[in-house]
């Protein structure tokens, strides 16, 4: 035994932990005959582990041998062996030959981007003599994790393949063998049909096999391949991902053959898929095993050459048809449309639309690269049977009482021949039918939304939705529910609704149980009615008030101002009423139109009507003109100046509005002292006891204030004889400078002054005017200085606060411009620096006084001759 386990150990060492190179396998047995103990038999155990093409460090190869368990159905103990780190299991090792070989691929002749698939399998055998139980064995290989990035299955997800002998309770005395798989793969490209082959070969010829897409098993407690210690039954399924599962390892678009287990449909997307195929064996009508085979299939990213239409259909909603198709590899379409009364039923389009001239089922055929060595075609059959309209109606909508569904359906070929209600009662699941005309008793009321799909004999198809409200009365309509009659006349009550009426009381009432009874009280009655549906009640009521005369008053005489309307009111209880004239009424059926009277006095005549009895009245609405007021025309003035209002009218009073700023304002010529412009009103009303309009009018009159002039004439200056001056004043639209001495244009803002030897100064005074005449002044001074051009600086200062030389500036004369006045102290730094004539140093350093001290000074300037002036001095600074 224990040069046994050292074997063992030896074989399992050959393979490296990871399990990801086992992409799929099955377990199998074969019977090969009686044992040599009594009531035994000799089985051989078949496994068969496939590798995928993944290579690199962490993909071992298939090892030689593995350890597998065996366990006793009847009591889910191990059947002991002659391996294993407990005694308990055993090795099956692989074949020799064949030992590895390699898995067939199928490849369709016409692929594009065809893939690479290279596949091995191995197959191991051992032989054991199993003793016959009731319910057999079963045997088992588990390993860890599957491959990464499954598309179904999530990682981590390990596999245990298994078989299960049958045991006497299935067979009897006799004997079974295992349905062994085939071996060979499908190339499966993505998002195009395909098939897969699972189909098994079973040995013994009398069995029936059924097939099955089921969950493939998961590894238990296996951490790799190299797993000694298989569990017992039962197994558990493998982590698939939504939408993933074992009967739907692909997707819902996949579906395979019970009878021969091929795996047909449309691929899903590019990638590995876990899918596992469950075999139930039965032997004269009876199961007596299930077989599995788990392997991850490749999905690859290539292209088949299928031609592959919409499925048929019947269209049932007109003679125009659009056509589409998800054929793959297909580098030219033709569509043959199957209209044999024409040549022209072809197309080149993709989706093309044809109109059919006539009903009927047609065969069309898509033929995708035609007449190449990879063309394919596929036939459909499209009927064509416009005028299909799905309908029903329905009677009785009480609680409690069946309300009866009729189908109202119509089709203008074949037959309606089907009929799937659904009757929105969501307290249940078998509120549905499929008779023409059902019935359905609903538990509680609300709205329900009625469902019908209809069907033709023709195949056309068609859905209805409606909602019925379902109440626990029935409804009642009354067309009123008040009404005034007068003796001796009679009125008709008037009700709908399904079902029964009857009206109480029966006095004065004739046609008592009709929904239209004729009534005639000579009191008023309160009439009751009742609707009776199959036993479901409602009630209610009409009040017939009777008098015997009709009641009416109009309103008093009115006065009103020309143009403006006026409502005619009364009090009555008339039904009926009729205004004369009618000319100036809006409507004169109203019981209170409006009037909008022309004339100076209109005497308005109104009759009131209840049935045969009647009643009349007058009204008389005089008019007056509306009064007349004229403020006067809008007016401008100037800052601080008054208006003179003039104002007139032909009422009996006037007021002028607002008062704050008028003098004289009880007068219709008061004075206005506007502070800013402003609007004043003048209102006027009539004495309405003197049979003026009672309504005031007004009207407004517009006082402008221009803004006040602020004169300027500019700052006094300094010039040299003969040096041209110009002056600027600012602030109006006009100006006139005064007096008009050296000046070349005394009526203008900007004036130039040239000034002889004779002159010393002069002072200018200069009228702004606005542009309504008003004026303000201002004066400006200019200095005549009898030298040529120069830059004068004072030798000292004394910056000591008193006002007086706190400053050292420069006073240039007959200067264009200052291009810099700089001071500097001993050393040569620069203290100070302008180029403002009048602007100046005030003796401080940084913020800092200076004592007193001997500074130097420098200017350059330019004259009015554009001629440079360089000056330089000292100064001295006294504290």
């Amino acid at each position: 035994m224990k040069r046994l386990l050292i074997t063992i150990a030896i074989l399992l060492s050959l393979e490296v932990a990871y399990a990801s190179h086992i992409i799929g396998g099955e377990m199998r047995y074969e019977y090969v005959g009686p044992g040599a103990t009594p009531n035994s038999k000799i089985y051989r155990i078949v496994l068969i582990l496939f590798k995928g093409d993944a290579t690199g460090p962490t993909v071992a190869p298939l090892a030689p041998s593995y350890i597998i368990a065996i366990y006793n159905n009847d009591n889910n103990q191990k059947f002991p062996g002659t391996a294993g780190s407990t005694g308990d299991n055993w090795l099956i090792t692989q074949n020799d030959p064949p030992g590895i070989g390699t898995v067939p691929i199928t490849l369709p002749s016409c692929i594009q981007d065809a893939p690479v698939l290279n596949y091995t399998y191995a197959t191991y055998t051992m032989t054991v003599e199993l003793p016959d139980t009731q319910n057999g064995y079963t045997v088992a290989y588990q390993t860890c994790c599957r491959l990464s990035g499954l598309m179904n299955v999530a990682n981590s997800t390990g596999s245990t393949y298994n078989c299960r002998i049958p045991g006497t309770d299935q067979i009897g005395s006799g004997t079974d063998n295992c349905p062994a798989f085939k071996l060979p793969i499908n190339v499966i490209c993505k998002n195009a049909p395909f098939t897969l082959d699972f189909g098994a070969i079973d040995a013994d010829p009398g069995d029936s096999l059924v097939y099955s897409l089921c969950d493939a098993f998961n590894g238990g407690a296996s951490v790799d391949a190299s797993f000694d210690n298989a569990a017992a039954p039962p197994y558990g399924p493998a982590n698939y991902t939504f939408p993933y599962s074992g009967s739907n390892p692909f997707g819902t678009s996949v579906t395979i053959n019970p009878q021969t287990g091929l795996i047909s449909g449309t691929a899903p997307d590019f990638g590995k898929y876990v899918v596992c195929v469950c075999i139930q064996v039965y032997r004269n009508g009876v199961p007596i095993a299930t077989h599995r085979k788990d392997l991850i299939v490749q999905v690859s990213d290539c292209t088949l050459t299928v031609s592959n239409p919409m499925p048929d259909f019947v269209t049932c909603d007109g003679f125009n048809v659009q056509f589409f198709h998800n054929s793959t590899g297909a580098n030219s379409i033709f569509w043959d449309l199957g209209d044999l009364a024409t040549l022209a039923d072809t197309s080149h389009l993709d989706n093309p639309t044809y109109t059919y001239a006539d009903t009927g089922t047609y065969i069309i055929k898509l033929v995708i690269n035609r007449g190449t060595g990879c063309a394919d075609s596929t036939y459909r059959a499209i009927g064509v049977f416009p005028g299909f309209f799905p309908d029903f109606t329905n009677t009785g909508i009480c609680l409690t009482n069946p309300v009866q569904f009729n189908d109202a359906t119509t089709t203008n070929y074949g037959v309606v021949n089907g009929w799937n209600w659904n009757f929105g009662d969501l307290t249940t699941l078998a509120d549905t039918s499929h008779i023409k005309n059902p019935a359905w008793t609903y538990p509680a009321i609300g709205p329900k939304d009625i469902t019908l799909i209809a069907t033709s004999s023709k195949g056309c198809r068609d859905t209805v939705t409606k909602t019925v409200t379902i109440i626990d009365k029935p409804p009642i309509t009354l067309a009123f529910k008040d009404t005034l009659i007068c003796v001796p006349d009679a009125v008709q009550l008037q009700a709908s609704g399904t079902g029964t009426f009857s009206w109480t009381p029966l006095t004065s009432i004739l046609n008592a149980n009709t929904a239209a009874p004729t009534v005639n009280p000579t009191t008023t009655t309160l009439y009751h009615v009742q609707l009776n549906e199959q036993g479901c009640i409602n009630t209610d009521s009409v009040l017939v008030r009777v008098v015997s005369f009709v009641t009416l008053n109009a309103r008093a005489d009115t006065l009103i101002c020309l143009t403006d309307s006026i409502r005619l009111t009364v009090v009555s209880d008339g039904l009926q009423y009729l205004w004369s004239p009618a000319a100036t009424l809006n409507d004169p059926a109203l019981k209170e139109p409006m009037a909008t009277p022309t004339a100076i006095s209109t005497p308005y005549h109104v009759i009131a009507r209840i049935g045969g009895c009647t009643a009349d009245d007058f009204v008389t609405i005089t008019t007056s003109p509306y009064p007349i007021a004229d403020a006067g025309p809008d007016d401008i003035i100037c800052y601080n100046h008054p208006a003179f209002l003039h104002g007139s009218h032909n009422a009996n009073t006037f007021t002028w509005s607002p008062t704050g700023s008028l003098l004289n304002a009880n007068t219709l010529d008061p004075v206005a002292y506007p502070p800013r412009t402003m609007e004043y009103i003048l209102s006027v009303l009539n004495d309405p006891g003197l049979g003026g309009c009672p309504k005031p009018a007004s009207d407004t009159v517009l006082i402008t204030v221009l803004p006040k002039i602020i004169p300027y004439a500019g700052n006094d200056t300094l010039v040299i004889v003969n040096q041209p001056l110009q002056l600027n004043a600012e602030g109006g639209t006009s100006y006139q400078w005064r007096p008009s001495t050296g000046l070349n244009n005394p009526l203008i803002k900007n004036p130039i002054g040239i000034y002889g030897a004779d002159m010393d100064s002069i002072r200018y005074t200069v009228l702004v005017f606005n542009s309504i005449g008003c004026y303000d002044s201002a004066f400006v001074k200019v200095t005549v200085f009898k030298t040529i051009p120069y830059v004068f600086v004072p030798t000292a200062f004394t910056p000591n606060g008193d006002g007086l030389n706190d400053v050292i500036r420069p006073i240039a004369v007959g200067v264009k411009r200052i291009n810099y006045f700089s001071i500097y102290n001993r050393w040569g730094e620069l203290l100070f620096k302008t180029s403002i004539n009048g602007h100046g140093w005030d003796g401080r350093i940084k913020g800092v006084p200076q004592g007193t001290n001997v500074f130097v000074w420098m200017v350059s300037a330019v004259d009015y001759l554009d001629k440079p002036i360089f000056l330089k001095g000292t100064v001295t600074l006294i504290r």
